[in-house]
């Protein structure tokens, strides 16, 4: 009996060993993929990744997937996983091929005795191993060996693929140069969210980014340019051909090879974009004869508008050196396609060219319009002749498509729309949804960029088809494209900023069932990523936590009414006003603030106690002026009229954006405003508030005077303010105080602010007012 009870003891106790070791489950809420597959099955358990896990491979072409896994477990583990024939091994992720599935797509079988991953082709392994490491915990992305962590798959049955074929990204080089290694590692995260690929726009007019050995000053003489940093990139001036340049940089045929066939190991194919014919200044800097007038120009350091130093489309040369360059291009890219541009050509010079004029003559052409139309279908003729597939900016429709091009379309949908029905691949990368150059939040909180917006909802809002094409159109349809361009991206840390987390919301658009795309259960999977970002070392951008607030003022009552919301659904805001601190304990926005008086407001979304994103701070600030009268001596612009004849004084300011609604504007003319405050009061100092944005040709103004009234017929100058102008490379709101001292019994208060006289550039300057404030 006592030795059956010991028995009993030790089964009991063998029992409870092995629920110990039993491996954990997961909940749906556990499991953050990005794309969202197809189908997805949650099972019970897991499977967990030790030292003896093995890889099995099928063939040895394959064997270079095992380190989308091992590249990460050698660093965050500290081992790495054997690779095998053996596919018996029980403890394994097996990579099986399988005929009968489609090219890109794969299923995985995970199970706690082994991880079973089938696909026909290298991509459709490659998506499903980056689908393992989305499975695996966060931390698998760290930088050093991490313990105390077991390295668990949830028991899934996942199939997948793509919805459309082509999911892309576009990076610009020739803005602001890269790093070979910072392309790399772009190209690495491209892989992470099964995007295919990377278009690499290595030339432009501030730059020439890929060594052409039969025309070695394309790289001496237009891969660098005058320092110009400082400056806004729109307020930049003309360059001296002959002053020495040395800010840019390029890279060598090597470093393209070694760039490409890194990417083939990802599954990323790179498309070339060798601008024509226009954005080539930097080549003309280079070879002067290839321009109309063959003038000697510089590299430009800034924005060029109109371009009009292009290509010459007259001269035999030209094309005979586009084909030599074109030669050595498709020796690096073996891809199928090549992109030549065609955008924003100016055709000025083409105009009063006699080698052009002859060409339209001898050509039968009809205009300039059609002349481009000849130089692109010539293009592309030798194009073909080498296999390869031209891809052009939707501007490539004018004056007559070539043949058998692939447009892509930029400005909104339409190039795509009318392309496809004339039977052309079409894929659609429209600047409103598409171009991450833009903000995605609040310019008050973000690092500088173009005057427009494209937020994490808009992107994914995104849809690569219209619902006015016809089925034909819709298959012509090959996908999308984010477009990041670089005027206003100096560094790679701001470059992964604006990319992160929106490359993520296109990559699920592009890939994932359309039936399947909610921006509400997108906003969670994407909050917990950004998580997996942070350990990656990603420096993603916070700004869908941002508070965006939206306020409006009763005039009458003097009482303004302020709501607060944020990009993501269901967050946690939490508010503070005047000295309170904001804290975690601080009170939670639930309705609408009203205020009447003075008023500092801050705020912020929180999350377990923490703050996510920038925090609001806001002063509204009442003064004597609020409300009254306002004549001006020059009407504001229409275009910026704000709200109209009280918006200097309604309290609501304006932020960084000058296309908020809460600015008004002048060009041409000073602001000469009076304020009749209605009653006699005393006054002592007076406030402007402007904008300055150099880039769009909005400056800081350069005299202000303050002239106060008992009866408005007779004016006294009581303040003036003087202010030389400075160089500002940013947005920057500027309060102009004027004290002086005071004056009794005032009725009327006349602001007189005289703008910038010229620019750097010898334009008129913009004067952009939100708030005239009387104290």
């Amino acid at each position: 009996m006592k030795l059956a009870k010991i028995l009993l003891l030790f089964i009991a106790l063998a029992i409870i060993g092995c629920a110990e070791k039993e491996n954990p489950s997961f909940t749906r809420d556990d499991l953050v993929l990005i794309p969202k597959p197809k189908s997805l099955k949650l099972n019970s358990g897991s499977f967990e990744v030790t030292k003896s896990t093995k890889i099995v491979i099928p063939q040895d072409s394959l064997a270079s997937v095992s380190s989308i896994l091992n590249d990460l477990f050698k660093k965050a583990a500290g081992f790495e996983l054997e690779t095998s024939a053996d596919r018996n091994s029980e403890n394994s992720i097996q990579l099986k091929i399988n005929s009968e599935i489609a090219k890109e797509a794969y299923t995985l079988n995970v199970t706690s005795e082994r991880v079973v991953l089938e696909a026909n082709s290298k991509l459709g392994f490659v998506y499903g191993m980056e689908t393992i490491r989305q499975l695996l915990p966060k931390e698998i992305e760290s930088a050093s060996k991490i313990s105390n962590i077991g390295w668990y798959i949830p028991n899934v049955e996942i199939s997948d693929a793509p919805q459309y074929s082509y999911r892309g990204n576009m990076l610009d080089v020739s803005r602001h140069f890269f790093r070979k290694e910072y392309i790399k590692k772009h190209i690495d995260r491209l892989a992470f969210l099964k995007l295919n690929t990377f278009h690499f726009h290595l030339v432009d007019d501030q730059g020439w980014r890929i060594e052409i050995k039969k025309y070695p000053k394309l790289t001496e003489v237009g891969a660098f340019r005058g320092d110009q940093e400082d400056r806004p990139w729109n307020a930049r001036t003309k360059n001296d051909p002959d002053a020495k340049a040395t800010f840019g940089g390029f890279y060598t045929q090597d470093d393209i090879k070694e760039i490409v066939a890194y990417a083939q190991e990802k599954g990323i194919r790179v498309i070339p974009e060798i601008e024509m014919p226009a954005h080539v200044m930097s080549a003309i800097a280079s070879y002067p004869w290839l321009s109309c007038t063959g003038e000697p120009i510089a590299v430009p350091s800034g924005g060029i508008w109109p371009i009009t130093d292009i290509y010459c489309a007259g001269k035999e040369t030209t094309f005979e050196f586009l084909e030599d360059v074109l030669t050595e291009v498709m020796k690096l890219f073996p891809g199928e396609y090549i992109h030549v541009g065609g955008d924003e050509a100016t055709k000025t010079n083409w105009k009063t060219c006699p080698d052009c004029q002859r060409r339209i003559k001898e050509e039968g052409l009809a205009d300039e319009d059609e002349l481009q139309s000849y130089f692109m279908k010539r293009i592309e003729k030798f194009l073909n002749e080498n296999n390869r597939i031209l891809i052009g900016w939707d501007e490539i429709l004018e004056g007559g498509l070539p043949e058998e091009a692939t447009v892509m379309s930029w400005r909104g949908f339409e190039g795509g729309w009318e392309a496809s029905k004339q039977g052309h691949d079409v894929i659609m990368t429209p600047t409103d949804h598409l171009y991450f150059d833009y903000y995605q939040g609040s310019p008050d909180n973000e690092p500088v960029a173009f005057n427009a917006f494209t937020s994490l909802k808009r992107v994914y809002e995104f849809r690569p088809v219209l619902d006015s094409m016809s089925v034909a159109q819709k298959k012509h349809v090959l996908g999308g494209q984010a477009n990041l361009w670089a005027e206003y991206v100096p560094t790679e840390e701001h470059s992964e900023y604006m990319l992160f987390p929106r490359l993520a919301a296109l990559a699920e658009v592009v890939w994932s069932p359309e039936e399947q795309l909610n921006w509400d259960d997108f906003s969670v999977r994407i909050r917990k990523m950004m998580e997996r970002f942070e350990v990656m070392g990603i420096n993603y951008a916070k700004s869908a936590y941002a508070v965006q607030p939206e306020s409006d003022i009763d005039l009458e009552t003097r009482e303004i009414t302020i709501k607060l919301k944020s990009e993501f659904p269901n967050t946690e805001i939490r508010y503070a006003l005047n000295e309170e601190q904001l804290t975690a304990e601080s009170k939670v926005y639930t309705t609408e603030i009203k205020v009447n008086a003075d008023t500092r407001l801050k705020a912020a979304v929180f999350k377990n106690g923490k703050v996510m994103g920038a925090v609001l701070d806001k002063t509204f600030e009442f003064h004597k002026a609020v409300a009254k009268p306002v004549s001006y001596k020059y009407p504001y612009n229409q275009s910026y009229a704000s709200t109209g004849e009280t918006a200097l004084v309604n309290v609501l300011k304006g932020s960084k954006y000058f296309k908020d609604g809460r600015w008004q504007g002048w060009i041409g003319n000073p602001a000469i405003v009076t304020i009749d405050l209605e009653e006699a009061t005393n006054v002592s100092e007076v406030i402007v508030g402007s904008l300055e944005e150099q880039g769009t040709g909005i400056y800081f103004p350069q005299q202000l005077k303050v002239e106060v009234s008992k009866d408005g017929n007779h004016f006294e100058e009581v303040a003036s303010l003087k202010r030389d102008y400075q160089t500002n490379a940013s947005a920057k709101i500027e309060n102009f105080k004027m004290k002086f001292d005071t004056q009794e019994n005032i009725q009327f208060v006349r602001v007189s602010i005289e703008p910038l006289a010229k620019t750097p550039n010898g334009g008129g300057a913009w004067l952009f007012l939100d708030e005239i404030q009387v104290k």
